[in-house]
């Protein structure tokens, strides 16, 4: 097994226990089945469409066939996917009142066609009521196509976090285009290593991210601490331990780490990190809370992150927390008006 300076660069493997693929050179490959299936269920059921017909909505998933897989090779995300759907709709006429189902297939989603040339059909049981099936043909056809193009943009940011790790080789090369591009402070960090490993520096980068939230500093507050909440926003189990040392793992154990300081209503700290970052390397993440009239202000500053993770970073942070957050929110106002 060759170390780094020795032998054709290409096949560096770094000796490690827990197996990682330093320099992205293997082929490595995630199952992203059952995480489609629930992704895909998540975005189509309930999905709606309103016209001057009526009223239609995705009821359920009938049938789901096919899988879905990520794979990396030279710092490359591959990926293969392909599904057959069957959807099931449902509806109202808006100047009968009557009611009428039907579904909705997807024959052939996969990597081969772009969504706006996947074949989508939709059909509608016996009688009356084809105002509504023409509905779901148009409105609805297009929203349908609107959360698969949303499912496959979460496959290539939301799985994928993490799997593609920092390499040696082209290190300068990152960190100078990062401080060209983006301004953000490149620094060296080194994970820990046992005797009989080899040490690799990793370049890393400091992000800084804002957002505005509907809520106290407070109630944002204990979204952040509480494991009802976290669970509720994640979508996830999860495991919370709201205290200095405390444990944090949410996403099926894609994100991990523990609190490092709470300050309630004001900040929190936390050694934070990526499944598939390089063994025992946290990033510091600090929350600030800030009053703003009726609503908060959150800062979110990531230092450590490795630079190769940046983007997938704030995608997690955009996507997996401030989106689903928002979401949260309005359903607890919802649900109190």
């Amino acid at each position: 097994m060759a170390r780094w300076g020795q032998g054709d660069p290409r096949w560096i493997v770094e000796e490690r226990a827990d197996g990682t693929n330093v320099n992205n050179w293997h082929w490595t490959e995630r199952d992203a089945t059952r995480w489609s299936k629930a992704k895909l269920e998540e975005l189509l059921v309930g999905l709606a469409v309103e016209g001057e017909a009526g009223h239609c909505e995705i009821s359920h998933l009938k049938h789901v066939e096919g899988e879905a897989s990520c794979n990396s090779r030279k710092g490359k995300l591959i990926f293969f996917y392909e599904w057959n759907l069957r959807l099931g709709w449902k509806g109202t006429v808006k100047e009968s009142g009557e009611k009428h189902k039907g579904s909705v297939e997807i024959p052939n989603l996969s990597e081969e066609n772009e969504v706006d040339d996947t074949e989508i059909n939709v059909s509608k049981k016996k009688g009356e009521g084809d105002v509504l099936k023409d509905l779901m043909r148009t409105e609805g056809t297009t929203k349908v196509r609107e959360a698969l193009r949303d499912y496959l943009k979460a496959l290539k940011t939301e799985f994928t976090l993490g799997m593609i790790l920092p390499t040696k080789a082209v290190a300068g090369q990152e960190r100078a285009a990062e401080q060209s591009l983006s301004g953000n402070t490149v620094q060296d960090s080194v994970f820990p290593q046992s005797s009989d490993m080899v040490g690799v520096k990793i370049p890393t980068v400091k992000i800084v991210m804002k957002e505005i939230f509907s809520s106290s500093a407070d109630r944002l507050y204990s979204i952040f601490t509480t494991k009802e909440l976290v669970q509720k926003f994640s979508k996830c189990r999860a495991v919370i331990e709201a205290e200095k040392g405390g444990k944090l793992q949410m996403f099926d154990g894609c994100v991990s780490g523990e609190y490092a300081e709470l300050v309630p209503g004001q900040r929190i700290v936390l050694k934070w990190r990526c499944r598939n970052w390089p063994e025992e390397h946290y990033a510091t993440v600090a929350l600030h809370f800030k009053a703003v009239a009726a609503q908060t202000e959150l800062q979110v500053e990531c230092t450590g992150v490795p630079v190769s993770n940046e983007d997938s970073t704030r995608q997690c942070w955009k996507k997996q927390y401030f989106e689903e957050i928002h979401i949260l929110l309005k359903q607890s106002q919802g649900s109190m008006e």
